[in-house]
């Protein structure tokens, strides 16, 4: 009876487990069947291919309607490394319809092996034609993606509109919606204006057999989207004057700004040497990169909105305005100058021209000695306490007219330039210093540096005797009635508009009765101007020359900075004219100036060694 019953005892516990490892296994169904979805999910990724469709990145116009930014058809060649047929693959006729070289096949799908069941892209900028070629071989496991790379019909402004490129580990971390080897606006245009450019992405879900061949479409496309193209976007910029400027700037090294005054719009920005911005698109993009990275005249660099320039003898127009405005100086005061402004030991030299003469004379013969005299006035100004508090003061007004700080353009990368502050020069001196000590500011050298960005946007504030508005690249975005309203905002300097007239008419006499910038004049056209030198510790001094036209009404206000190229009115002048009065006219008659332009030949040792 006992061996019976131990009997019986066994097999109940047997049967105990075999119904707890049956229960088990039954849940673990059920869980799999009605809750886990990973195991569906797999089943479907061997069945189903998600391809992305992505969106034709938005076009650019200029303000006239050209096209200075088209997008064209193009491929990415995907691989998916499970479905290839391995064994009757033929590399060598890939290779010869891709174009694809032996050793890049194989590296692509060595690091295709490691993610054998998703997608990885081999080659990208494949054009339409060989797309064709190619899927007359039936490669199994390849397909093609359609995209659209830029190209360029103009040629022109690579600084200004910026390139395209892949986005990099950095962007995806900043930008969750960005996935790997997608592309984003780098610089320029196509980086300040990316969400509107960029569009949105569709996806295309189709059925695949087990040898990878496309069944047809998933559900009839339910659950496909459709990509959304990105926005046009019209720029301020006139490209036959965009073309003529850089013919004029090339092989110099610098930049020239044009704004309409009356509403900001940038007509022209050049920063030269530039480049051609089909170089950056392409499979020849990384290669032209590098080469660009290594030139020593920076083509990449954008000038006009980052270089930090002394504004030399340009800036002598701020300081006339901010002595009136203080009222430490009337328009007609005569100061004298004997070729230069002598104080104790110290001596500042200055050009020959007539003595005594008043501000409009001195604004017309860029008078070094008037603008000392008029710049200690304003820092020892008796209503201040002392010659800091007097240099605060000065600091503010300056500033008001845009220079030390950004002026909110919509070049993300646009620099503030620099206006030193007084601490700046208790660290140089000490905290012993005067009016004399920092005198070389009255003629825009020292420690001030500005952008010919802002430059350009002096140039307007004195043709609108007074304000500005932002200086800005775009006009109009598809689908939107307007712009940032900051764009549309007066910003007002802290100088009375009625103090402007004198220097306007300084300018002016520069150009059209006896000056440094005579060689501006423009018949019939009121041409106002300001040459300016700029002192260069490391060589040649550097050209710039800022203007408007015409006096009343103005159309254009334009800045132009030529490294090491002498004297103002030598090199900057006559490009600014020349662009003045293509601008205005539409014509050149001057062939003479215009061949003396292009002919001109500047050393650089600094870039070249």
């Amino acid at each position: 009876m006992s061996y019976g019953g131990e009997g019986v005892a066994r097999m109940r516990v047997l049967q105990v487990v075999v119904l707890i490892v049956f229960g088990v296994i039954a849940a673990r169904l059920a869980y799999i069947q009605l809750i886990d979805s990973k195991y569906e999910e797999l089943a479907r990724g061997n069945a189903l291919r998600y391809e992305v469709q992505y969106p034709s990145r938005g076009e650019v116009f200029d303000r006239n309607g050209e096209y200075l930014v088209q997008s064209r058809e193009c491929y990415d060649l995907m691989v998916i490394y499970r479905e290839m047929d391995r064994e009757g693959f033929d590399t060598t006729l890939f290779c010869q319809v891709t174009g694809l070289s032996h050793e890049g096949l194989v590296r692509e799908l060595a690091n295709a092996r490691v993610r054998p069941r998703a997608p990885r892209m081999v080659m990208n900028y494949m054009s339409k034609e060989d797309k064709l070629r190619f899927d007359e071989c039936n490669f199994a496991g390849f397909y093609t993606v359609y995209r659209t790379a830029r190209q360029y019909p103009r040629k022109v402004g690579g600084n200004l509109l910026g390139y395209v490129g892949e986005v990099n580990s950095e962007m995806l971390r900043r930008y969750p919606s960005y996935q790997a080897g997608e592309y984003v606006g780098i610089s320029g245009v196509e980086s300040a204006y990316e969400p509107e450019l960029r569009g949105k992405k569709g996806v295309k879900i189709s059925e695949v057999d087990t040898h990878g061949a496309i069944k047809g479409s998933y559900m009839d496309g339910r659950f496909d989207s459709l990509p959304v193209p990105g926005k046009s976007i019209v720029c301020t910029i006139d490209a036959r004057l965009q073309l003529f400027a850089e013919e004029l700037m090339a092989g110099k090294v610098g930049a020239a700004v044009a704004i309409e005054p009356s509403t900001g719009e940038i007509l022209m920005m050049v920063s030269s040497p530039t480049y051609d911005p089909d170089e950056l698109v392409g499979r020849e993009r990384g290669n032209n990169y590098m080469k660009m990275l290594g030139n020593k005249r920076q083509p990449l660099y954008n000038r006009a909105v980052r270089a930090k320039y002394p504004p030399g003898s340009t800036f002598k127009l701020v300081q006339g305005l901010i002595g009136l405005q203080e009222g430490v100086l009337r328009p007609t005061d005569l100061h004298v100058c004997h070729e230069g402004y002598q104080a104790g030991r110290r001596r500042m030299k200055c050009h020959s021209h007539a003595s005594p003469l008043d501000l409009r004379f001195a604004v017309a013969t860029s008078c070094n000695a008037y603008f000392c005299y008029v710049f200690r006035d304003i820092l020892d100004n008796p209503k201040y306490g002392n010659v800091k508090e007097g240099y605060d003061a000065w600091k503010e007004y300056v500033e008001s007219f845009g220079f030390g700080r950004k002026l909110g353009s919509d070049f993300l990368d646009e620099r503030d330039g620099y206006v030193p502050d007084r601490g700046w020069y208790d660290r140089q001196y000490r905290g012993s210093w005067n009016s004399l000590t920092v005198i070389s500011l009255a003629i825009g050298q020292d420690a001030l540096g500005c952008t010919p960005l802002q430059l350009a946007n002096l140039a307007a504030i004195v043709a609108n005797r007074g304000y500005y508005y932002i200086p800005h690249i775009v006009k109009k975005v598809e689908g939107r009635d307007s712009l940032d309203r900051r764009f549309y905002e007066r910003h007002y300097t802290k100088v009375d508009p009625k103090h402007f007239e004198p220097i306007v008419e300084g300018m002016w006499r520069g150009v059209n009765v006896g000056g440094t910038s005579m060689l501006a004049r423009l018949e019939g056209l009121d041409v106002c101007g300001k040459t300016g030198t700029a002192e260069n510790p490391r060589g040649r001094d550097h050209s710039t020359f800022l203007s408007f036209a015409p006096k009343d009404n103005p159309k254009i206000a334009i800045s132009v900075y030529v490294e090491n190229g002498g004297f103002g009115a030598s090199a900057a002048l006559p490009i600014a004219s020349l662009l003045e009065e293509y601008y205005l006219t539409d014509t050149i008659r001057r062939p003479a100036l215009l061949d003396y332009v292009r002919n001109m030949t500047i050393n650089y040792p600094a870039y070249d060694r």
